[in-house]
């Protein structure tokens, strides 16, 4: 039989059952769409995360808490770390110690939410200066004014707040000099930042500063930060400002063995390949889970198609009755399956496009950041041909039982 003949018996053969055939690609076209929604959506949060990194310029250098996470179950270990304190800031800040440091900064992250008079908005809330925010994001009050280094020294109670903030908790009224409440302390309002939407990992619109200094002592009584950055003088001193800084700390720290550090540097370039990383073992994680779901598909495809060939006995009995050869008949079935399959993988790719495409819109408007939409070619391509392997797998079993069968009992068969 020739292969171009078998071709049109299989696709004659499977037009015969349509909902049947419609039903034992639908597991495969779960399984691609699933495959294909995640990665997309993986690539899309690996490239608005790596975009925000980017814009947060070469000479940035952050110090974290802890020990560097090797994976992305260790992250959490980071925010619970306590090993930054004051003296850490104050020894880089020394010209001696770390001669190519333009400013150093240290961060405070405040859980909780912002009131007044009865309105209530849960913004991001950082202790953080507000004068070093300025020269390193390009953001600057729209009303009022930065708070210093005084205020720092001092532990004022002092806000600068974002634009939604203001919107959500005054409205039309002018907040410049107005008290809000953030876990039960009154803060006076002395600036609103202008309105500039999603810079790095932040909404600037959605922010709360308050003096660093402040937000250890009356809101979390703790004596450690969250991490402290650095600005180095130029991008090529990067590199050797890493090397002060570890040396600082060490120090600080008392530290001789520097496996034992209680802290670790990040550069752009390390955030970059860090979050790339962390991104990417999740992606195929998650991937590698929803997969599970072509082995179910292909199983289900194996039992269908040995229903079939029992349902076609007779019509195996006659085919090999008028010279149809074993080889025959197991290319068919095999056919049958393969196309099947295939033809779910397309109809899947198909889905998980639009599926991706309408997500993206989704993120894009609801979370307020430029998501874009990313198509993954390789998964695509992949897909379709996992996906006609597992028709060939699974529909080798039934193939042969077909195959295998006697002519004579076939056409006996009722």
């Amino acid at each position: 039989m020739k292969i171009f003949h078998l071709f049109r018996t299989s696709l004659i053969a499977l037009g015969l059952n349509k909902a049947r055939s419609a039903l034992t690609i639908l597991g495969i076209v779960i399984g691609i769409t699933a495959i294909i929604l995640i990665v997309s959506l993986g690539q899309g949060a690996q490239n608005l995360v790596l975009g925000e990194i980017e814009g947060l310029g070469s000479e940035l250098i952050v110090i974290r808490p802890g020990q560097e996470p090797s994976g992305p179950t260790d992250i959490g270990g980071t925010l619970f770390a306590d090993s930054l304190k004051e003296r850490d800031v104050e020894a880089l800040k020394k010209k001696a110690n770390v001669p190519y440091a333009a400013d150093v900064a240290p961060v405070i992250i405040v859980p909780g939410s912002v009131s007044y008079l009865g309105e209530t908005y849960r913004p991001q809330i950082f202790g953080w200066s507000a004068e070093f925010m300025s020269r390193v994001f390009n953001i600057y009050p729209e009303e009022g004014v930065m708070f210093g280094e005084s205020e720092t020294r001092q532990r004022s109670s002092v806000a600068v707040i974002g634009s939604k903030v203001r919107d959500e908790l005054f409205g039309l009224e002018d907040p410049l000099g107005k008290n809000i409440k953030i876990r039960g302390r009154s803060f006076r309002v002395v600036g609103v930042l202008s309105s500039q939407g999603q810079v790095a990992f932040f909404n600037v619109d959605e922010i709360v500063l308050i003096p660093p200094s402040t937000a250890q002592t009356y809101l979390l009584g703790i004596d450690y930060y969250n991490e402290v950055l650095v600005l180095a003088e130029s991008p090529e001193l990067v590199e050797r400002t890493v090397r002060d800084i570890e040396l600082t700390l060490r120090e600080s720290h008392k530290i001789t063995d520097p496996k034992k550090d209680d802290f670790f540097v990040v550069t752009q370039e390390g955030l970059v390949n860090q979050i790339g990383t962390i991104l990417g073992v999740l992606t195929a994680f998650l991937s590698s889970v929803v997969a599970i779901s072509l082995v179910v598909g292909g199983i289900g495809v194996m039992n269908i198609m040995l229903v079939s060939v029992t349902e076609r006995t007779r019509e195996i009995g006659l085919r090999k009755a008028i010279g149809a050869t074993n080889r025959d008949i197991l290319g068919q079935f095999l056919i049958e399956a393969v196309f099947l399959t295939g033809a779910g993988g397309a109809i899947g790719v198909f889905f998980g496009i639009v599926l991706s495409f309408v997500a993206s819109l989704a993120l894009s408007r609801g979370l307020g950041v430029a998501w874009a939409f990313s198509f993954p070619w390789s998964a695509a391509i992949i897909g379709v041909a996992v996906s006609g392997l597992v028709g060939l797998v699974f529909g080798i079993y039934p193939a042969r039982q077909a195959s295998r069968k006697n002519p004579i009992e076939a056409l006996r068969y009722e």
